[in-house]
């Protein structure tokens, strides 16, 4: 699914290029603004954690993580597993705080279970982002673990079956370009840290490891940044004394889309802002934003003044409260095109590159100022890399590198201040005889100008555009017939001659695509037949859709509803369905 959605923003985004003015492709590579996410948030929540985090700190570290998202925009799945699934919820699409109170919510809603197979979390997450990943999206996961595999004899489960099984997770991660970080923790020495940091490793996300679980928040802070290529700033750690504590804040400059300011305590705290003119300013407000859970407060700036900012902090006496910035800035980092790509060994090659905001070439010197360049330039045939540094030209950064010998090489440009850095794409070149690397076009010379063949272009764009046309509607055909579920039904059947009533019985719906029919729930149970044309199909936004066709009745909420037409349901949503061949009821309630 997720090639499918790749190859629809491929084939857009080039039909953009080829109609652009001859020259402008770097800038429309780089115009990308700030990236978001798509983040699957993977919890081991066996027994074993009860010991390694009593307080649950790892819950409120992945709060704390989807506090410092986006206002709107980013996407959260989560997964709790043990040696099975035991509670999931696909991507959840941020748009207001609700949803936030929502993700947050359905963490503190998880409980423990028995047993530990880690391939299991790992492999549900990648299915997650397969089902449900936007390609315009940086995936990633991040995965909580506390210990080694503990498998449950009586279900014949092996080593051997989880390790074949993380392999396949692994790859089809690598295949999606999906990072894993892992965070170990290690309270009872008993980690297998190896393991979660090969894990990363293969897959391109980061590993950490803590014997304490105080230090987790601080490492959700740090795989933020890493991934959307900011730097976490330490501000202050200062030891409360029981009145308000004033703590400098600076705002570089007016790139800044968010400053996250998390405040960590293990005892509440109260907090003020005055702003660079000397205003207070209330928190919350329009701008201002406020989350706060037990062991931290994220204080979020929405396009921040520049300047110096004043936090007042207020905590408990002798408590210790730590302090950190995270800034999310509106740039990115391209690289002029190079003339060619085919050199000889001593050749001088020369490189440009400029920060990109809002989709324009970025002419705020103060901001180039603030930061370092280097060329990394890898040697692909030694697998060495060399840095390379780079001037500060005013609104660019300029720098040279000699070829040393006749291999192929990788360069891309790293540009880096305090708070964030970001890195062009790399472009490769060869110094190899025979090369093929590419030339810019040249007329020949002494041949004329010819005109610019204004009428096979316009034939071109209306037949590129008639293709467009149809490659998107193929696309939304194929989307919507793939399109898979979220969630899961409880379903209950009450007698009405008895009375008696089934347990609940809960069905699981990330295995079906495109529809599904109520009978085959129900195990195609010959007296139930009737629900065959009780259909659900999958909808926008983790809901589903309900399609009655058969002569049974429909209630919700005590009301009888006409679901011939289609009826939404939400997470949390409960109907019955009134069978007319026999005297049964079917209670339904759909979760997420």
């Amino acid at each position: 699914m997720i090639r499918l959605k790749r190859f629809s923003r491929q084939l857009l985004f080039a039909s953009a290029v080829l109609l652009l003015p001859f020259g402008s492709y770097s800038t429309v590579n780089a115009a990308q603004g700030a990236s978001q996410i798509d983040a699957v948030l993977v919890l081991d929540v066996s027994h074993s954690m009860s010991a390694s985090d009593p307080g649950k700190i790892g819950n409120e570290a992945m709060k704390m993580f989807i506090d410092m998202l986006s206002t709107t925009g980013d996407r959260v799945g989560i997964v709790a597993y043990t040696d099975e699934i035991q509670r999931e919820k696909a991507l959840l699409e941020i748009q207001s705080s609700a949803d936030k109170e929502n993700l947050k919510g359905f963490i503190d809603q998880l409980n423990r279970g028995a047993y530990t197979d880690v391939s299991v979390g790992v492999k549900e997450a990648v299915q997650i982002l397969d089902d449900g990943a936007d390609p315009g999206h940086e995936p990633m996961i991040i995965l909580l673990a506390d210990g080694n595999n503990d498998f449950n004899e009586d279900s014949g489960r092996t080593k051997a079956q989880s390790d074949a099984d993380m392999e396949k997770a692994i790859k089809e991660a690598n295949d999606n370009d999906v990072p894993i970080y892992t965070i170990g923790l290690n309270a009872d020495g008993k980690l297998n840290k190896e393991a979660l940091a090969e894990l990363s490793d293969l897959t391109g996300g980061k590993s950490f490891s803590t014997n304490s679980a105080d230090d987790l928040p601080q490492i959700l802070s740090e795989i933020f940044a890493s991934h959307l290529d900011l730097n976490v700033v330490p501000v202050d750690s200062i030891t409360a004394d029981g009145s308000f504590q004033n703590v400098k804040i600076n705002v570089p400059n007016s790139n800044v889309l968010e400053a996250n300011i998390s405040i960590m305590s293990s005892q509440p705290v109260e907090a003020k802002l005055i702003d660079p003119s000397g205003n207070a300013v209330s928190i919350p407000s329009d701008e201002i934003l406020l989350s706060k859970s037990k062991s931290y407060s994220l204080i979020k700036l929405l396009k921040p003044s520049e300047g110096d900012w004043t936090l007042q902090v207020k905590g408990v006496k002798r408590d210790n409260i730590d302090i950190n910035l995270i800034f999310n800035y509106d740039l990115n980092l391209a690289m002029d095109p190079l003339a060619k790509t085919a050199y000889s060994k001593g050749d001088s090659v020369k490189f440009s590159s400029y920060l990109v905001s809002g989709g324009q070439k970025l002419k705020d010197e103060a901001q180039y100022s603030n930061m370092n360049a280097v060329l990394l330039v890898k040697d692909l045939d030694a697998g060495t890399t060399k840095e390379v540094p780079m001037e500060n030209a005013g609104d660019h950064f300029e720098g040279t590198y000699k070829i040393e010998d006749e291999h192929d090489y990788e360069v891309k440009v790293k540009a880096e201040e305090e708070s964030f850095f970001r890195e062009t794409d790399a472009v490769t070149i060869t110094a190899k005889a025979g090369g093929t690397g590419q030339t810019a076009p040249t007329e020949p010379a002494g041949e004329a100008k010819k005109p610019f063949p204004t009428v096979p272009v316009i034939l071109g764009a209306l037949g590129l555009a008639a293709l467009l046309a149809a490659a998107y509607f193929l696309l939304r055909v194929l989307k919507k017939a793939n399109r898979g579920f979220v969630g899961q039904l409880v379903i209950e059947i009450r007698d009405e001659n008895t009375g008696d009533k089934t347990s609940p019985q809960y069905k699981k719906l990330s295995a079906f695509k495109g529809k599904l029919l109520l009978h085959h729930l129900l195990q195609l149970a010959p007296e139930l037949k009737e629900t065959e044309k009780v259909v659900f199909k999958p909808g926008s936004n983790d809901r589903i859709i309900l399609q009655n066709g058969s002569s049974s009745t429909i209630e919700k909420s005590g009301r009888a509803v006409d679901a011939t037409r289609e009826l939404e349901m939400k997470s949390g949503d409960r109907i019955t369905v009134s069978l007319k061949q026999v005297d049964k009821t079917i209670f339904i309630e759909y979760l997420v």
